[in-house]
This record gives C-alpha cells, structure tokens and sequence, in this order.
C-alpha cells in the first residue's frame, strides 16, 4: 500500500469556500488501476488557520506514479492555480509506504 497525502493550512475566513472546491470536484481517480480510497480530512484550528489533509490511498507506489502522469490527473488538476489562492504556500506533499497491516478484522 501507498498512501499520498497533502496537507494544507487554510485562513478560517477561506474554510468554506476550500471545502466547497474539493466537495465540488471531478476528481477521477475512480478510473484509475490501483486506486483505493480517498478521504479530505479537516483538522484542528490554531491562530485562525485550519489544517486540513487530502489522503489518498493506492495498492502501489507505482499506481500512484501512473495517477501523476494519467490524462486524468492533468484534467483533474486543469483549474488549479486558475481561481483565487484560498491557502497558505504550497500544499505541502508527504508519500508514505505501507510497512505494517493490522486489520479490524484480525483475529
């Protein structure tokens, strides 16, 4: 397993509108080998900033590599940079391979 994340820190006063732009999104990785899940995480606020987290889960490294460079991941990501920035720098990208499973279904 290969888990892709991003984690972003949004002035409060943007919240709403950084919500509705992921709510509102095609974002296609349904379409995609090797895709798994997909979650947008809301975290804490701290100094009128919240922490939110896009995390998204792929059978492989390689799954992901190919989602990266998929048609569909350049028009998932065609209006990016196009409206106005509702988040502080850079979407800070973090990759992590999965090194351990324990499942709620172990026994």
């Amino acid at each position: 397993m290969f888990l892709a994340m991003n984690r972003f820190t949004v002035p409060l006063e943007n919240a709403a509108d950084f919500e509705e732009l992921w709510l509102s999104r095609d974002s296609r990785l349904h379409e995609m080998e090797g895709f798994v899940e997909f979650h947008m995480l809301k975290g804490p606020e701290e100094a009128g900033r919240i922490l939110y987290a896009s995390h998204t889960l792929w059978q492989s490294e390689a799954h992901f590599t190919a989602w990266t460079r998929s048609p569909q991941f350049r028009e998932a990501h065609a209006r990016a940079g196009t409206g106005p920035t509702l988040h502080d720098g850079h979407p800070r990208f973090e990759g992590f391979r999965a090194i351990q499973r324990i499942a709620a279904d172990a026994a």
